[in-house]
């Protein structure tokens, strides 16, 4: 028995609304926290012997050394990571026995033209990743033509692929401002595999309606819609949960720095898992629906 999604989809469309208006004002409102990747800066990852004191005590002893804005980031039990201005060898070896009985276990410092550098770059790959996207969906349904056109299917498959990185980016702007999760080149890497994972999720379904308005002519687009959609559904989901099976591993154990890697992986995969159901097709049936009405 077929579960009709297209049926409800002015419900997704409210609900979906909702998400991309709320992602959009906390991006406005707060932002996003670049982290020393893209700013310049230095890394400090240390794990006291003892007792870890709280952020504000670390902040009070580090204060006399002109860091500027520290992020203290607690990790495990007793481990912390220290994002600061970029310093020196000697304040670096100030600021470990300032802190007193600590194991150091990571250091980095990037200055701030390899951090400019990393961002235009960064910015290139991005645009270069969604426009090659874009040539496949295209090359991809050159040859559908009939009720939707080729280039709608393209249209689309760009505003999912919108809707499933600016729902992990809303996230992180309250990450930013409540928890100082701030964006580094790893999160960057995270949402350019969400792209690819949405568009093939997406493409899955889009060949299936191909196949169907080839197989069968005499039902509508919507119920061909609604057909591939139910074909394709197991096989999106058993796919989706086998990778996040080990994301979720990856977030609960495996470590501070891949922590957030592994959540930007998770929340797009799972947000382009819900896209690809009940926002792709259903949206190609609306706006078929509207050129006939027109």
């Amino acid at each position: 028995m077929n579960f009709n999604f297209i049926k409800y989809r002015k419900i997704y469309f409210i609900f979906s609304g909702i998400l991309i208006l709320g992602s959009l004002i906390c991006l406005l409102i707060f932002g996003l926290k670049p982290g020393i990747d893209f700013t310049g800066g230095s890394i400090m990852e240390l794990e006291y012997k003892a007792e870890r004191p709280s952020n504000q005590e670390i902040r009070e002893k580090l204060k006399d050394f002109g860091l500027g804005e520290i992020s203290v980031q607690p990790t495990e039990e007793r481990g912390v990571i220290l994002k600061m201005k970029e310093i020196d060898e000697d304040t670096h070896q100030k600021i470990i026995q300032k802190l007193g009985e600590i194991e150091e276990r990571r250091f980095e410092s990037i200055g701030p033209t390899i951090g400019k550098e990393l961002k235009r770059k960064t910015k290139v790959v991005v645009v270069l990743s969604l426009i090659s996207m874009l040539l496949y969906i295209a090359f991809a349904f050159r040859k559908v033509s009939r009720p939707v056109k080729s280039w709608q299917y393209g249209i689309v498959s760009l505003f999912i692929l919108s809707h499933d990185v600016l729902m992990p980016l809303g996230i992180f702007s309250i990450l930013g401002k409540f928890y100082d999760v701030q964006i580094t080149i790893p999160l960057i890497v995270a949402l350019l595999t969400v792209v690819g994972y949405a568009i093939n999720n997406v493409v899955v379904v889009f060949d299936r309606i191909r196949e169907n308005l080839i197989k069968r002519t005499l039902i509508s687009f919507e119920e061909i819609s609604n057909l591939a959609l139910n074909q394709t559904l197991t096989r999106q989901i058993n796919t989706s949960l086998t990778t996040l099976f080990p994301l979720f591993f990856i977030f609960f154990i495996g470590g501070e720095t891949l922590k957030y890697f592994a959540l930007a992986l998770i929340l797009g995969i799972l947000f382009g898992l819900y896209s690809s159901i009940f926002l792709a097709s259903p949206i190609l049936v609306n706006w078929l629906k509207w050129k006939e009405r027109k």
